[in-house]
This record gives structure tokens, sequence and C-alpha cells, in this order.
């Protein structure tokens, strides 16, 4: 007889399980990771994948690899693609690192549909950021400021800083995303 296959636990499953294992309550792990609860269930319950900054937050503070396992990918892109229907303010991205206890850089590729605005939505996270443009324009708001590079620019501040991303052109916008996180 074949063994079966473990379960793949989907990222809302693990970041429940995670945060019941360690006796986080779901307020403290809002509080912590600066969001708020609200999004933190939405994300157990799978209603919504989160950004790039906050997956970055709970594998910190969960200690767990939260990247998408290969026999997830599938699912974690139908996800994603929902997601995208559902809200305006989404954007696909692919991990180009596994994140390691002892490492501190995570690097993504990003793509963000043309004239996409994230009303309401800003992140922040511990460390340091370096965007590279390879494709498109992309507008960041940094605080206060307000930077807007193209194919070929790129970008590094603290990401502590309240920071928000939008496309105002007509075409994708493809970038390299590397976050330094302490």
């Amino acid at each position: 007889m074949a063994k079966a296959k473990p379960a793949v636990l989907s990222l809302g499953k693990r970041v429940k399980a995670a945060r019941s294992r360690l006796g986080i309550s779901l307020e403290e792990l809002a509080q912590r990771s600066g969001y708020t609860a609200h999004v933190i269930s939405a994300i157990e319950e799978e209603q919504m994948v989160p950004p790039v900054a906050l997956i970055l937050q709970l594998s910190r503070i969960l200690k767990l690899d939260m990247e998408p396992e290969d026999t997830a990918g599938m699912a974690a892109t139908r996800m994603r693609a929902k997601s995208h229907k559902k809200r305006v303010d989404s954007y696909a991205y692919q991990a180009l690192t596994r994140p390691k206890a002892d490492m501190h850089l995570r690097a993504y590729q990003v793509t963000i549909e043309p004239h996409t605005e994230h009303k309401g939505v800003e992140y922040h996270h511990e460390g340091e950021e370096f965007i590279y443009m390879l494709e498109g324009e992309l507008a960041i708001q940094i605080g206060e400021n307000m930077n807007t590079i193209k194919k070929g620019q790129s970008i590094h501040f603290d990401s502590s800083l309240h920071h928000k991303l939008n496309n105002p052109s007509s075409q994708t916008a493809t970038l390299l995303v590397v976050i330094y996180v302490p």
C-alpha cells in the first residue's frame, strides 16, 4: 500500500496553528505585527493573501517558514489570482529566496498591475528594503515623501517607515524587492 502524502497546510492554517502552539492571542499577534486583528483573522480564515511585509513579520514572530511549499504553489497562485479579483490593492509576488534562521535577506519578484493604487494600505516592517525596477514604473510613498522610479532605477529605505506602492502607468510594473530582516 502506498504511503499517503502528509497534508500541506495553507498559510492561514499554519499561522493559526503556530499562534495557538505559542499561546499568542489574535490581538497580541496583531499588536506585535503592526496589523489589525481583522487582517490577521482574514489571513487565518484564508480570506486574503497577506502582503510580503506581513509574511515577514509573521515568520519572525511565529518562527515559521512562511513561504509556500512546492506542492502548495498552484493553490497559492490560484489564491493570489482570486484575491486580485477581489481587491484593487493586490499584487503578485514570487519568493526568490527561502528564509532561514541565520539569514537576513529575503528577495521577491513583485508584479503590480497597471493603474493599481493601494488606497489606505500602508506597509511597515523591521529592517531595510531595496527595490529595483525591472519593468514599468512605480510610485512609492515613504513616510510623507513621494518617489517615482522607472525601469533600471532603484530605491533603498528604512522599511520601518510606513510605505505604500502604486503603479500609476498603463504598463505592468515588475520589480525586484530585497528586504533585510534583522
